[in-house]
């Protein structure tokens, strides 16, 4: 791939950032830990003999996996308002409190269906704030040739918080204990935060010159001024731009931002991207995934193949982080996609023309880990990745959060309706069904998705023809 923007700075750059970058991955990890809960809760609820909620009902159970993804709109929309004024480091605070009150939502009142509610909610809506807040955060503060690596370790916490709690739901065998063992990641990020400085990108939105430099001297590695001048001055280019436009002079608040034309191309790119994101790496199919695996009929438990499930999503990560920079962004989502659409349409071919065996159902459930490690090392990834890249300055926070509001308003669509889809297509239609799709998302990305790897912002604006405002 043809190599980009490097300044130079070293390994203690590389050091230095990982180390401030370590609330978002206490962010990531809770998200993880948020998202999976519900499922958890689900196959706890389904199972023969518990008593925890008498009489609930498959309505209300499936309200229960699907609400986490309804409340983070509100979290994301109320973050574009209120994250330009704030700044990081108070929106993340923010973030970790609501995340403790979700937990104790179940811990101080008794366990029943409005209580499961409210929190899949919370989760939701901590789960908004901090989907945001970590994207436009390591956009704005790793340089150019460690942005997607970086970025891409978020989604290793991401599952590394789907492995604990589905880990600690195994061994423990209550998912209330498990939940409550969670609390220690918010404790945690208590501490983190005192180390957590906001982006020099804001602090110059915020005309706070003297103070970005320094932040930006000690994000490189405790650099001199001369060593990062030239970052430096290429960040003032990109942010002042911004205070040059008669719209922002005319319309300063946040919602000014709908109006600037900077928007609406890569925001039009990346509602396309969410989709086919969510349906290769199987959103639609994530609080049920009890029931998948039951359904493969293997000898594997499914409370422990579901503790596999974030393994083989780490593992893909993993991935991403050593290959992003070498192979591009581009290549990672042509190659994946085509992986999981494959993968898919195997598995519905499979359990569709052949008798059930136990060959068959190892075959099945191989076939379903290729998809979950492939689509954890490219199509879902990069689509956050890009999210911290492909928007302009002034439209950053808004179209971040609107990406983020879109990526949950589907999440809760898929997850609400998969069971009736698979009611009225069959278990192993689905599969086909969304292999079929993969396949058109193929072809769309083929011709329309660009290669950002290794680009400054300002560049990747160019691309789009875009004023960097």
């Amino acid at each position: 791939m043809k190599q980009g923007v490097d300044f130079g700075y070293g390994i203690k750059s590389t050091l230095v950032q990982c180390l401030v970058l370590t609330t978002t991955y206490f962010l990531n990890v809770q998200q993880g830990i948020d998202v999976m809960m519900p499922t958890i809760i689900i196959g706890a609820l389904q199972t023969k003999g518990d008593n925890t909620v008498p009489g609930i009902t498959p309505e209300q159970i499936s309200w229960i996996g699907s609400l986490v993804y309804l409340s983070p709109p509100i979290g994301s929309l109320f973050l574009s308002l209120v994250q330009a004024r704030l700044g990081h480091s108070a929106c993340m605070a923010l973030t970790n409190l609501i995340q403790l009150s979700s937990v104790l939502v179940v811990v101080l009142f008794p366990i029943t269906v409005s209580t499961l509610y409210s929190c899949s909610m919370l989760m939701g809506l901590s789960t908004g704030f901090a989907t945001g807040l970590s994207i436009s955060y390591s956009g704005e503060v790793c340089e150019p040739k460690l942005r997607g690596s970086l970025t891409s370790a978020l989604n290793v916490f991401y599952f590394v918080g789907f492995f604990f709690v589905s880990t600690t739901y195994a061994i423990t065998e209550s998912w209330r204990r498990s939940l409550i063992i969670t609390v220690a990641v918010p404790l945690a990020n208590m501490v983190t935060l005192s180390l957590t400085p906001d982006s020099p990108m804001w602090l110059l939105s915020r005309g706070k010159t003297d103070k970005a430099r320094k932040v930006l001297m000690k994000l490189r590695g405790y650099v001199s001024e001369e060593k990062c001048s030239t970052e430096f001055q290429e960040m003032v280019q990109y942010v002042s731009l911004s205070a040059k436009s008669e719209e922002a002079k005319k319309k300063p608040s946040a919602l000014g931002s709908f109006s600037h034309p900077g928007l609406w191309n890569p925001l039009k790119l990346m509602l396309v991207y969410i989709f086919f994101s969510n349906v290769m790496s199987g959103v639609p199919y994530a609080p049920y995934l009890m029931h998948v695996f039951s359904s493969f009929k293997t000898k594997v438990e499914p409370a422990w193949a579901m503790s596999a499930y974030p393994g083989f999503s780490i593992i893909g990560n993993v991935f991403t982080i050593l290959l992003v920079h070498r192979l591009g962004k581009r290549c990672l989502v042509l190659s994946t996609i085509t992986v999981c659409s494959i993968s898919y349409l195997l598995i519905g071919f499979v359990g569709q023309f052949y008798v059930n065996s136990e060959h068959t159902s190892w075959v099945k459930l191989a076939l379903f880990f290729g998809s979950t490690l492939s689509s954890s090392l490219g199509i879902m990834p990069i689509g956050w990745i890009l999210m911290s890249e492909v928007f302009p300055m002034k439209s950053k926070n808004l179209g971040c959060s609107i990406c983020s509001a879109v990526y949950f308003f589907l999440s809760f669509f898929m997850t609400k309706f998969y069971m009736d889809l698979e009611r009225f297509i069959g278990f192993y239609n689905t599969f086909v069904l969304f292999g079929g799709v993969g396949l058109i998302g193929l072809v769309y990305f083929y011709f329309r998705l660009p290669e950002t790897e290794n680009k400054t912002l300002k560049e990747i604006a160019e691309h789009f023809k875009l004023e960097p405002v």
